[in-house]
């Protein structure tokens, strides 16, 4: 056990030590989101004087923005994580050294939570000092929006990766769109309730759709609903165990298909 957690700190630590060499690569991290933030800051300033769910619920826009980046954020961390290591042409290293698939998979979750945490925390006291709105007043419950979005943008990003393994960098696209299909079904600015019956159904059946109906009730009512949580956690749970068997699945197809040692640009 104790061999498996130093694979994995060195895992971690070396995604560290190439941000520390080229914070470049942190830059995107943290512009596109600021980006979005100031573009929504400033919708939400000129709707604030109307009559209207934003003026009854100020920062609904920038919550559900900045909880969306989360989903953004995880998924496309943890697939830049992961295709580092096909660009650089390590991953067939990687994998004829002791390394097992589910310890690359936990170092490259760590690191993107990591690369998460360094992007959007700026960006969220960017919000508070540009526009007063302060993402920390939802309290406790932040704490079980951003663990339930982190491990269902893990999931997609696991999957993805796993895909790019065996398929190779043609399907590279899929790791930066995935999250956006899932968008217009996710109730990120609008409730559930506006969609047609059977995009409900389907909806329901993603974390992100309690968190955002969460975080309105939050700011419209002051009412938590934990069973709502508690029913995306769990969901969370699912797709996260779903998305690590699909990495696995594609390791082993590509391990049978000697693939591996061929990948990169």
């Amino acid at each position: 056990m104790s061999g498996s957690i130093e694979r994995i700190y060195a895992l971690v630590m070396r995604h560290v030590w190439i941000w520390r060499s080229s914070i470049m690569r942190l830059v995107d991290s943290i512009y596109w989101p600021a980006v979005q933030m100031v573009m929504w800051g400033f919708m939400t300033q000129y709707l604030l004087p109307q009559a209207s769910f934003i003026a009854q619920a100020a920062g609904v826009l920038l919550s559900g923005l900045l909880l969306w980046e989360v989903v953004v954020r995880g998924n496309l961390s943890l697939s830049i994580a992961f295709l580092e290591e096909m660009w650089s042409r390590n991953l067939g290293h990687l994998f004829v050294s002791p390394i097992r698939s589910w310890e690359m998979a936990t170092g490259i979750i760590i690191a993107a939570l990591l690369r998460t945490l360094l992007g959007l925390i700026p960006v969220s006291l960017m919000a508070w000092a540009f526009f007063g709105y302060n993402i920390y007043s939802l309290g406790l419950p932040l704490v079980a929006f951003f663990a339930i979005l982190q491990m269902f943008s893990w999931s997609i990003g696991l999957a993805m990766s796993g895909m790019i393994m065996r398929v190779g960098q043609s399907a590279e696209s899929f790791a930066w769109a995935a999250v956006f299909i899932l968008m217009p079904v996710s109730g990120v600015y609008y409730p559930v309730t506006v969609l047609p019956h059977w995009l409900q159904v389907i909806a329901w059946g993603l974390p992100p759709a309690y968190v955002f109906e969460g975080m309105r009730s939050i700011l419209a009512e002051n009412t938590v609903h934990w069973d709502m949580l508690a029913i995306a956690f769990g969901l969370s749970v699912v797709y996260l165990v779903i998305g690590f068997q699909i990495f696995q699945w594609f390791f082993r197809a590509s391990r049978r298909a000697g693939t591996l040692l061929g990948q990169g640009e």
